[in-house]
């Protein structure tokens, strides 16, 4: 009797958490709502897969996102594509992110969505993070088109200059030649 009471009590707290736990995940993901017009033009969006030839290098994606026609009130501030997020750094009228993955293979490889990502997109889609009067909103690309990869033999470049950059390397090696 005691073992079927406390099979019944373990029923009812599953139910209970379970219910809840469904509730909180369906309310976390309706406040994401992906607009329909965004404030801005995106022409012919574009990705590139890269590959380093050093372990420590990795694989990722190097997404460009031309974006024009920003309105004075709005943003850009993320991407997400292929269940990887990157921040979007505007260079010569260009919106770009760098997207590395953890893999220590030399070939890119798809990740599986972390727990808390947010969208659940084709591999030809994005969405793009901006704020507008200060709200974070979401705009969706579904045509991206796709380059060949490239191949970096020392590792991934720093394509992308930071203008709040504030460490700054230098090698000193008294056998270069000058």
């Amino acid at each position: 009797m005691k073992l079927l009471k406390n099979a019944a009590y373990a029923i009812v707290f599953i139910v209970v958490y379970g219910t809840t736990n469904f509730c909180v995940a369906q309310n976390s993901n309706a406040r994401i709502t992906i607009q329909k017009q965004a404030p801005f033009k995106v022409n012919s969006a574009s990705f590139q897969e890269w590959y380093a030839g050093i372990k420590v290098g990795g694989t990722g994606i190097n997404i460009f996102l031309p974006i024009t026609d920003v309105a004075q009130n709005v943003e850009i501030t993320h991407v997400y594509f292929r269940n990887l997020t990157g921040e979007l750094i505007k260079i010569k009228g260009t919106y770009s992110a760098q997207l590395k993955t953890d893999s220590p293979y030399y070939t890119f490889t798809k990740p599986e969505a972390p727990a808390d990502y947010p969208f659940k997109l084709k591999d030809n889609e994005c969405v793009v993070a901006y704020n507008e009067n200060g709200k974070a909103k979401y705009f969706k690309i579904t045509k991206i088109t796709e380059f060949a990869g490239t191949y970096y033999e020392n590792g991934p470049p720093a394509i992308y200059a930071r203008k709040n950059a504030k460490d700054i390397v230098a090698i000193e090696d008294e056998n270069i030649d000058k």
